[in-house]
């Protein structure tokens, strides 16, 4: 999602919306294809933010335009004339740019319909996005202290991944990194995070701080069974440097002796080295 916003940054922040096509009316079902309508048109987005994994851009008309990938969503600004993805629900025509001959769209493709895209009052988001207003520090975003972390730790009795799975205690790291930033720092992903001593609790901020900054460095990961790409259409790399996910039955790269093991918790898949993080 970083990678998404940096992406709208730069290709769609400051262009004005000309027109706006709603195709699937499930993908703007918290209002209408109505309201999406008369809320972009017209409209300039002024900056492209994110609040773990919703993209919110605020707009000059006072409102702000939030978008939430869910499971197979893709964000893509493409030239008008290059043929459109199937499953592309919204399209936003945009103006185009000095010496530009063809016009751009940016369009939200998702195949299976659990994302969305929405109009809200940021005024009354407490409302219209409560979601917004439940998540947890970020540690991309907001930045991530130490002390923060042992608190947000100590104050609870939960299994790890669960916990850093949890948006409202964390936001923004999902299935993917928690594995890799819980191998990278030794810890069992059914560790108690109030058992976890201060050496582990530092070694564990490091690696939320590094695994994170280096998947971003990479545009992200883009296995085989997902839709992720970039606004521009291409996947990320990260996957190449995963050292656990995806890697079930194999070799643990980081001491070499044991199999990478894979369970099933709380409807998630997990994986992890048994040597490492014992």
């Amino acid at each position: 999602m970083e990678t998404v916003r940096r992406g709208l940054e730069e290709r769609f922040v400051g262009r004005r919306i000309d027109r706006v096509e709603v195709g699937r009316e499930r993908t703007v079902r918290r209002t209408s294809r109505e309201a999406l309508i008369d809320g972009l048109t017209g409209a300039t987005a002024l900056s492209a933010q994110r609040r773990g994994k919703y993209l919110v851009l605020p707009l000059d008309t006072g409102e702000s335009l939030m978008i939430h990938l869910r499971m197979s969503g893709r964000v893509l600004v493409d030239r008008a004339d290059v043929p459109r993805l199937d499953h592309t629900h919204v399209v936003l025509h945009l103006t185009d740019r000095p010496g530009q001959e063809t016009s751009d769209e940016l369009r939200f493709v998702d195949p299976r319909t659990f994302g969305e895209v929405v109009v809200f009052d940021p005024a009354n988001a407490a409302v219209e996005m409560p979601e917004l207003a439940r998540l947890g520090v970020d540690p991309i975003a907001d930045g991530l202290e130490r002390a923060q972390l042992a608190r947000l730790l100590g104050s609870r009795a939960r299994q790890m991944k669960a916990l850093l799975l949890d948006q409202s205690v964390i936001a923004g790291i999902g299935n993917i990194y928690t594995d890799e930033i819980l191998h990278a720092a030794r810890i069992r992903h059914d560790r108690l995070s109030n058992s976890l001593k201060p050496a582990e609790v530092t070694r564990l901020h490091a690696a939320i701080g590094e695994i994170l900054s280096a998947a971003i460095a990479a545009g992200g990961s883009t296995l085989k069974d997902t839709q992720y790409v970039d606004i521009g259409g291409q996947g990320g790399w990260f996957q190449v440097s995963h050292r656990v996910y995806d890697r079930g039955g194999q070799a643990c790269l980081t001491c070499g002796k044991a199999k990478i093991q894979q369970v099933v918790s709380g409807g998630r898949t997990t994986s992890f080295c048994p040597r490492c993080q014992r």
